[in-house]
C-alpha cells in the first residue's frame, strides 16, 4: 500500500471507532502531516464513497469529518428502527433557533424583540438539546449572555458549517409571517429535529 492509501485506510477507521465527528488537525497530527493533507486525504475518500454509490458517506461538518448513512437510504433505516422516537421542535423553538442562527450571535433580549414574547423556557431547551450554547458576553448594559449555534446544530440540521444556511433577507419578516401560520421552516425554516 501507498503511504497515501495507508493513510486513508487509517482515516475510516479512525472514523468508525471515533463515532464522533473527527478533526482534521487531530487526524494529521496522529500521521504528522499537514492538516492541509489530511484535508485532502478525507475529500478523496469523501467522492470515492460518493462515486461508488456506497450506503456510507462521509460528512465535512466544520473542518471535521464523521460517517453519516446516504440520505437516500432513511426509508429502509427508518423501517429497520422502528418504532424510534421521534421528537420534533416546537414552533416556538424552531422560530428561537432560527434568530439564533441567523443573527448569532445574539441576546435573549434580542431574540424577545423580534419574536415579541418571553422566551428564557425555550432557550433553555435548546441549550439542553446541545443546539445552541452561551458564546460570550454582550458589552451592552448587564453584559447578558450571546448565543449562538453549536456544531451539534449543524450535525442534527445537515449542514457543513453556517454558510449553508438557506438565503433569508429578513428573519424578522419571516418569524412574523409564520406566526400567523403553524408551519416555520427552517430550509424555510422547519427541519425535524430528531432524537432516538
Amino acid at each position: 500500500m501507498t503511504a497515501k492509501k495507508t493513510i486513508k485506510s487509517a482515516f475510516e477507521s479512525m472514523l468508525f471507532v471515533w463515532g464522533e465527528p473527527l478533526d482534521v488537525s487531530i487526524a494529521a497530527e496522529i500521521f504528522n502531516i499537514s492538516r492541509k493533507d489530511a484535508y485532502d486525504c478525507f475529500k478523496e475518500l469523501q467522492a470515492e464513497y460518493e462515486q461508488e454509490g456506497r450506503g456510507i458517506r462521509i460528512r465535512e461538518i466544520d473542518k471535521t469529518f464523521q460517517y453519516c448513512t446516504y440520505v437516500e437510504n432513511s426509508e429502509y433505516i427508518e423501517r429497520l428502527c422502528n418504532p424510534a422516537k421521534e421528537k420534533r421542535l416546537s414552533q416556538s423553538a424552531l422560530e428561537v433557533l432560527a434568530i439564533i442562527a441567523y443573527k448569532q450571535p445574539v441576546t435573549r433580549g434580542e431574540i424577545e424583540s423580534i419574536r415579541g414574547i418571553k422566551c428564557e423556557r425555550v432557550i433553555e431547551g435548546l441549550v439542553k438539546k446541545d443546539l445552541i450554547a452561551e458564546v460570550g458576553r454582550s458589552a451592552g448594559i448587564g453584559r447578558p449572555i450571546l448565543y449562538g449555534t453549536t456544531p451539534a446544530f449543524l450535525k442534527n440540521f445537515g449542514f457543513k458549517d453556517l454558510k449553508d444556511l438557506p438565503e433569508i433577507d429578513d428573519i424578522e419578516s419571516i418569524v412574523c409571517k409564520n406566526e400567523e401560520s403553524d408551519t416555520l421552516d427552517l430550509q424555510q425554516i422547519s427541519i425535524d429535529f430528531i432524537k432516538s
